[in-house]
């Protein structure tokens, strides 16, 4: 029989796990030292536990499967909450292993160094943001355990938790079986889709508007086949940009309310049945509108549920419903569909005049059509608004928790994931944050071009209170760390430098291309520009 380590970590490869990201302490080296052992899943250690968790968030968004978390107890755990409580609200199957104290160490009567309050201070914490929990503190029963927490990972698509007792790692345990799909009543599946058809197929102007859910349960061919068999146009939300990259012709653009194209807002809000696949329904996503969805004519799919005005059909998971659909559906696809796709702007000019937000938009756009398109991660702040600016391709980001330092961790995460080089956007605020765990790449090949978003301040913040000055940062000169970190680094302020370094950051691999971008106080990016007036006008600030 396995021990309890080798256990648990092939059931996390039987499960879908391709990589675990972690910082070792003393409660969780005996499990390590299985990790690195066994070569059982590829393993990655970084320098600081916010970061393991935006890695491992990535890397499960851009293959739409659990990724792992690994981390001490205590000081160690606590650390990463930010970042599961993050992925929990955006839906990433994260999972969550922390080593723990002993058993016989639990039973002494000491104070635990780590420890806060009580020894199931940390699990009950975690248990606020994860969707199942398990203590291996039972050789018998830490099978049946795992199995229950991974299958909750994978059926639920939110981050699980793990705990490990340090003294049990060895202990010898039968093998992990994994459990079956969740039974599904195909008759309720099969009626839902008939009612969403019919009011798909009868409504004069229908849409499909996508988000989180439709990468993770990983339906993007299927909504393209779908919305091609009814001839019904795709629209992203914020949270969902970077979806269905595959069919260019068929998305087209994303639904920002005012802060976005006024042609997407018409085809969103004068809709008659539009169809919400997987859509997380947030402030980012719909309040910067003073616009409301009617519920009476909106269809919503989301968490395994159906609303279809007053309707509502339960138990319904995202694949399944698909499948129901297109099986429903007429044969034949449209060979034109309302709307057309946005044309993003190429061409930036090669001069002096100082660099924009948006000029740094288009010279992405400029690269990705010159040498083909990159994976993108992007922080949030103007960084993550620009990105909205660039041809729809791979794109992750926490548009909706919005916590700052996600960026370069997760940039690291989408090298591990995708076995592409990355472009990683990021503010200089968030950048002061997780911007070292550059230093990482060289041990592990990463060459990923990061754009550093430098206005000395917290852009975003002094866009909405522009009186305080409190939203004003030192100049750290980012692009002089880069050699120290193990990569090269450029410091540009006009059009024709970022432009060129841009071009050489193409050309030269290997190393990571940092390219600090020089930006004027108070300048942001068009659409942010756009979405800061209509969230005040929105709340009549």
């Amino acid at each position: 029989m396995p021990d309890l380590g080798h256990a648990l970590l092939d059931a996390l490869a039987a499960h879908g796990a391709r990589e675990i990201f972690g910082i070792p302490g003393d409660f969780v080296l005996p499990f390590f030292k299985s990790i690195e052992e066994s070569g059982r899943v590829p393993f990655y250690t970084l320098s600081h536990e916010p970061a393991v968790g935006f890695a491992a968030d990535a890397a499960a968004r851009f293959h739409a499967d659990i990724s792992v978390a690994v981390v001490t107890w205590g000081a160690g755990a606590f650390n990463l909450v930010n970042a599961v409580a993050g992925a929990y609200a955006e839906r990433v199957p994260v999972v969550v292993i922390s080593g723990a104290p002993g058993v016989r160490e639990r039973a002494a009567g000491w104070k635990l160094h780590h420890m806060a309050r009580t020894l199931e201070s940390q699990s009950r914490i975690l248990a606020e943001i994860t969707c199942a929990q398990a203590v291996l503190d039972d050789p018998k029963t830490a099978p049946a355990r795992i199995a229950e927490v991974l299958h909750a990972a994978r059926t639920y698509s939110l981050p699980v938790y793990i705990e490990l007792p340090r003294d049990l790692v060895a202990a010898e345990v039968a093998p992990v079986q994994p459990l079956p799909p969740e039974a599904v009543e195909a008759g309720a599946i099969a009626e839902c889709a008939a009612e969403i058809l019919g009011r798909l197929t009868s409504a004069a102007r229908p849409v499909i508007l996508v988000d989180v859910e439709v990468r993770r349960y990983r339906v993007e061919a299927k909504v393209a086949r779908l919305a091609r068999r009814l001839g019904i146009p795709v629209v992203t939300t914020l949270m969902g940009r970077g979806l269905l990259t595959e069919d260019p012709d068929l998305v087209r653009g994303t639904y920002m309310g005012p802060a976005g194209s006024p042609e997407i807002t018409r085809l969103v809000e004068d809709s008659d049945a539009p169809f919400l696949l997987g859509v997380i329904l947030s402030d980012t996503n719909f309040a910067v509108s003073a616009h409301k969805l009617d519920p009476r004519r909106t269809i919503h799919a989301f968490n395994r549920e159906v609303r279809i005005g007053h309707h509502v059909f339960p138990g319904q998971p995202l694949d399944r419903l698909l499948d129901a659909l297109l099986a429903a559906a007429p044969a034949g696809e449209h060979n034109t569909l309302p709307g057309r796709p946005i044309a993003y702007r190429h061409g930036l000019a090669a001069d002096e005049r100082p660099l924009t937000p948006s000029d740094i938009a288009v010279g992405v756009n400029d690269l990705f059509a010159a040498h083909g398109a990159m994976p993108i991660a992007s922080d949030v702040g103007d960084c993550l608004f620009a990105a909205m600016e660039i041809a729809n391709t791979a794109l992750v980001a926490p548009g909706y928790y919005a916590g700052m330092g996600y960026g370069v961790p997760a940039g690291l995460g989408a090298a591990v994931a995708t076995g592409a080089r990355p472009l990683i956007l990021v503010g200089d605020g968030a950048f002061q944050m997780t911007g070292f765990e550059l230093g990482n790449c060289r041990r592990y090949g990463w060459d990923p071009i990061v754009i550093v978003f430098n206005n000395r301040g917290w852009e975003m913040l002094r866009a909405f209170q522009p009186e305080s000055k409190f939203n004003d940062l030192d100049d750290w000169n980012f692009a002089r760390i880069a050699d120290t970190l193990g990569g090269e680094g450029q410091r540009v302020a006009a059009r024709a430098e970022f432009k060129a370094a841009l071009d050489q950051a193409a050309e030269r691999r290997g190393r990571f291309q940092l390219i600090e971008a020089m930006l004027p106080r108070g300048v942001t990016s068009d659409t942010l520009g756009r979405f800061v007036a209509g969230f005040k006008a929105a709340r009549g600030v």
